[in-house]
């Protein structure tokens, strides 16, 4: 199947609750259901677009869902009103040359951890179905994913990544939040703690 040209797009900045970070949104879909979170260059070998961004040498992470991508910089002078209207003008020419978003090796493995997710069952599955209806939502909106990683006595321990790795109120969300939520939903739930993708 051949891929639509995308004949017009737009770029515009959002803030995010991570002052280090900016969320940049297209009008155009960037990876649809999808996401995709680099640390650093090597982590990009499933995007090149991911690649590209780290080629600018302040980037220090990128996230990537459906039609935004949140930068993380490195401690610089520049401030992001400073770097954003060159990396708006390098994502709108990016993706109107319809570029390679990601390879296809990141669909391949996206359905193979898709499978096995589906063999998750019992408060595994509970808790990921409670994240995917009421916590992705909204930390989507402020350009970041919380993704389950394990339940064992009673602890739940979620990644954090994008807008919400490292951010000042992710652990007050987490607590007032998360944790309150699957406590209410799930009696057999002690405590909910976080480590960054």
């Amino acid at each position: 199947m051949k891929k639509e040209t995308v004949k017009f797009v737009e770029i515009y900045t959002e803030s995010t609750p991570n002052p280090k970070m900016l969320k940049f949104v297209s009008t155009s879909v960037l990876l649809p259901n999808e996401m995709l979170e680099c640390k650093s260059v090597q982590e990009a070998s499933l995007s090149p677009l991911a690649k590209a961004l780290f080629e600018f040498e302040y980037i220090d992470s990128v996230f990537i869902s459906n039609d935004f991508v949140t930068l993380s910089k490195k401690e610089t002078e520049e401030e992001w009103f400073e770097l954003s209207f060159e990396l708006k003008s390098f994502l709108k020419e990016y993706i109107l040359s319809d570029k390679e978003i990601v390879s296809p090796a990141f669909f391949e493995q996206q359905k193979k951890l898709k499978a096995e997710n589906a063999k998750v069952i019992g408060i595994d599955a509970q808790i990921i179905e409670l994240l995917d209806k009421y916590v992705k939502p909204a930390v989507e909106m402020d350009g970041g994913n919380i993704a389950f990683k394990s339940f064992d006595k009673g602890i739940v321990t979620l990644i954090m990544q994008g807008a919400c790795s490292g951010c000042p109120s992710s652990s007050a969300t987490l607590k007032d939040g998360i944790e309150a939520m699957l406590k209410r939903m799930i009696p057999e739930i002690t405590e909910v703690v976080a480590e960054a993708g």
